[in-house]
C-alpha cells in the first residue's frame, strides 16, 4: 500500500450552477419548509435522517456513510450579503474573494503562491477538468491542468516538443483554456510566465497512473472519473496540494425532483468511492474535501424547479474534521427572508480561512482579503 506525503492536501468540489441546499440538508420537519416545496420538497419518510430535524436527500446513501464515521462537517448560511443571482458573478465572488470588485487572482492561487513562493513544483495545484477555473489563477503561479488523466489531459505527449512551431500550437492551445479566467488582453504575458512551467507539470502529471493501483471500483459517473484521476495525482506523491474538481449543472429551474435525485447521487458516490480509496491505500489523513457551490435557490418552488436564491451551505470531509452540523439553519419565516431567499449569516472568505489557516498552516488574511471568523471543524 501506499502512504502519501503528509503535507495537507485540499480537493475542492465546485457544485456549479447553484444547488439547492433545502433539497440537500432536509429540514424536514420545518413547516415553512413544507409550505413552501409543495411541488419539490423531499417527503420526510424518503429524507436520510441525521438527527430529528435534518437529514440528507435520499440519493446521499454514501455520504450517510461518511457522516456517520464522524467525517462530514455541515455547515448552514453560508454566502455573502447582497447576492447577484448571477452564476457568473457569484462563482467569480466565490473564486476570489473580491464581493465588491470584480477580482482577477484566485484564492487558491494566492495560497499556491505562499506554499511554492519560488514555483519549485509545477504540480503543487492540479486542476481536473477542461479549462482553468479563476480560482486558481494568478500571474506568476503555474497550476496544471488535466482533462483526462488517462491521456494525459490536454497537453498530452509535451515532452517531445522540439520545434517552436510544435511549441507554438501547444501554447496556443493554453490561451485558449485559459483566457476565459484572465481575458485575452493578458492572456499571453500570462502564459510567457506560467506556460512552460505547466507544460513541465503535464509531462510530470502523466507519470501517476502508472502508480496506481486500487481495487475500488468507482460509479460510472464523470465526476467519479475526475475524482479517480484525482486519487491517481494525489498517490503518485508528486507533492501536490491543491486539487479543484468541478460539476454540474444544478441549475434546477425545471424538473427539479428527477434531475437533483442523479446529482446527488452523481455527487455522493464518487464522493464514497474517492475515501474508500484513500481508506484502502491509507493515504486519507492528510486530505481534506470541500463541497462548495455559488449560492442557494429560492425558498418556494416554482412549480417543477427552485429560482436562483442566496444564501446556501457548504460541506466538509475527511478524518481529520469534527463532524456535525455548524451554525443554524437560516430562517425560512416569510418575515426573514430577502427577497424571498434564506438570509446567509457566514460569510464564506471565514470558511476558507479556517481551511488555510487550521489545515493548510497559512496566514489566510491577504488570501481572503480580511480576518472572519473562523469555525472549529478541523481537528487540532
Amino acid at each position: 500500500m501506499t502512504k502519501s506525503t503528509q503535507n495537507p492536501v485540499i480537493v475542492c468540489l465546485q457544485l456549479n450552477g447553484a444547488n439547492d441546499w433545502l433539497n440537500t440538508l432536509v429540514p424536514f420537519d420545518n413547516p415553512q419548509y413544507r409550505d413552501n416545496r409543495q411541488q419539490v420538497g423531499i417527503p420526510e419518510d424518503a429524507v436520510i435522517k441525521l438527527n430529528d430535524h435534518y437529514g440528507f436527500h435520499p440519493s446521499m446513501g454514501p455520504m450517510k456513510n461518511l457522516w456517520d464515521q464522524g467525517k462530514v462537517a455541515l455547515i448552514n448560511g453560508i454566502g455573502f450579503d447582497n447576492s447577484p443571482r448571477s452564476h457568473f458573478r457569484a462563482t467569480d465572488i466565490w473564486n476570489t474573494c473580491e464581493p465588491e470588485i470584480t477580482g482577477t487572482e484566485g484564492w487558491c492561487a494566492r495560497a499556491v503562491a505562499d506554499l511554492d513562493p519560488r514555483s519549485e513544483n509545477p504540480v503543487k495545484a492540479v486542476n481536473v477538468g477542461v479549462g482553468l477555473p479563476r480560482a486558481m489563477v494568478k500571474r506568476g503561479v503555474a497550476v496544471t491542468s488535466v482533462s483526462d488523466l488517462s491521456s494525459y489531459g490536454l497537453l498530452s505527449d509535451v515532452s517531445g516538443i522540439e520545434s517552436a512551431q510544435q511549441r507554438q500550437q501547444v501554447l496556443e492551445r493554453f490561451a485558449r483554456i485559459y483566457s476565459p479566467a484572465i481575458g485575452t488582453g493578458p492572456v499571453m504575458d500570462y502564459l510567457s510566465q506560467t506556460g512552460l512551467v505547466a507544460l513541465e507539470g503535464a509531462d510530470i502529471i502523466k507519470t501517476a497512473p502508472q502508480k496506481y493501483s486500487s481495487s475500488v471500483e468507482y460509479a460510472n459517473n464523470p465526476l467519479a472519473a475526475k475524482l479517480r484521476d484525482i486519487a491517481k495525482i494525489h498517490l503518485a506523491d508528486l507533492g501536490t496540494q491543491i486539487l479543484y474538481v468541478q460539476h454540474g449543472s444544478f441549475d434546477t429551474h425545471m424538473g427539479e425532483l428527477p434531475a437533483h435525485a442523479v446529482l446527488m447521487s452523481d455527487v455522493s458516490n464518487a464522493v464514497g468511492d474517492f475515501f474508500d480509496d484513500l481508506e484502502e491505500h491509507n493515504a486519507g489523513d492528510n486530505v481534506i474535501m470541500i463541497i462548495f457551490t455559488e449560492f442557494g435557490r429560492r425558498v418556494k418552488d416554482n412549480g417543477s424547479g427552485t429560482d436562483h436564491g442566496a444564501g446556501g451551505g457548504s460541506i466538509v470531509i475527511g478524518n481529520n474534521v469534527n463532524g456535525g452540523i455548524y451554525l443554524d439553519y437560516p430562517s425560512l419565516k416569510d418575515e426573514d427572508l430577502v427577497f424571498g431567499d434564506m438570509k446567509p449569516h457566514y460569510d464564506f472568505r471565514g470558511f476558507y480561512s479556517t481551511i488555510l489557516e487550521d489545515w493548510m498552516g497559512l496566514d489566510p488574511v491577504s488570501i481572503v482579503g480580511g480576518q472572519f471568523e473562523k469555525l472549529n471543524f478541523i481537528k487540532n
